[in-house]
């Protein structure tokens, strides 16, 4: 029974560490020059806006930028004949997670189809990223880095096709080129460290600002959710109903996406 307090404060303190959401030099993703700063999501399939992107999604609405945000899904995830279902889901998981109805897209293009095995074309994604791109004045698009978290190659497609875009809007001088930021794929053992990855995490946050760390250009951003953010996340995955099956439920317990997001700017070897 003596060790009943100490766990208690344990608890207690831990719960206190992730009551609220935390951040760092997140406004490095924004453009703020421009009111409002505009950012598109871009993803591959159908549930990686909330398995991957919600922390940072719930934090953008939280930002005194007040950036406008718009969600860009190149597929419908047909690869079990579901893609119907999955547009809905899609659908829903969007208004758990705050973004608006008229700033949400799902392509369906006959090479950009959600395949295990096949890695997207880069030209063809900035053809049809462009015109979105162009007509909502995107100033910053969010998406996987080159790892693409789980290896997925439609997910790493995604940097490589907007740095295609980038190159080619950059030949004109009247269109305003986005910058690309890439989530941040971490090994292993941390990314399906779940609580503890999101604890270190936080504490990585309240050193800096113990120190008074000034965040400089190369900084990571990072975002941190909460609980109640984690709970919003949570209730996001489960809109996907077709893609619950058991590990999903694994995933949402030990999966360090769940908590925590870094970013980096993408640059193009080429560039």
């Amino acid at each position: 029974m003596m060790f009943f307090p100490f766990i208690l404060a344990v608890v207690t303190l831990l719960l206190s560490i992730l009551y609220r959401p935390s951040e760092f030099n997140t406004d490095a993703l924004l453009e703020q020059t421009v009111s409002p700063p505009r950012v598109l999501l871009l993803t591959a399939h159908p549930d990686d806006e909330c398995f991957f992107f919600a922390p940072t999604i719930l934090a953008l609405r939280r930002s005194s930028l007040s950036p406008e945000i718009f969600s860009l899904c190149l597929s419908n995830g047909n690869a079990d004949g579901v893609g119907e279902q999955r547009k809905g889901e899609l659908a829903r998981s969007l208004d758990i997670l705050g973004v608006e109805k008229d700033n949400r897209w799902i392509i369906e293009h006959p090479q950009l189809q959600d395949n295990i095995t096949q890695q997207w074309d880069a030209e063809i994604i900035a053809q049809v990223l462009q015109p979105f791109v162009i007509e909502h004045h995107i100033t910053s698009i969010l998406t996987f880095d080159i790892k693409g978290i789980s290896l997925h190659p439609n997910h790493f497609s995604l940097p490589l096709g907007v740095s295609y875009l980038i190159k080619s809007l950059s030949s004109s001088s009247h269109i305003s080129v986005p910058r690309l930021f890439s989530l941040v794929t971490v090994p292993v053992l941390p990314k399906y460290a779940g609580l503890p990855s999101a604890i270190l995490a936080r504490l990585g946050i309240v050193s800096r600002a113990f120190l008074a760390f000034e965040p400089t250009v190369d900084s990571l951003p990072v975002f941190i959710s909460g609980i109640s953010d984690y709970l919003t996340t949570a209730q996001a995955i489960l809109a996907h109903d077709s893609q619950m099956v058991w590990f999903r439920y694994l995933y949402m317990s030990f999966s360090r996406y769940m908590w925590v997001n870094e970013w980096v700017e993408f640059k193009s070897q080429n560039a």
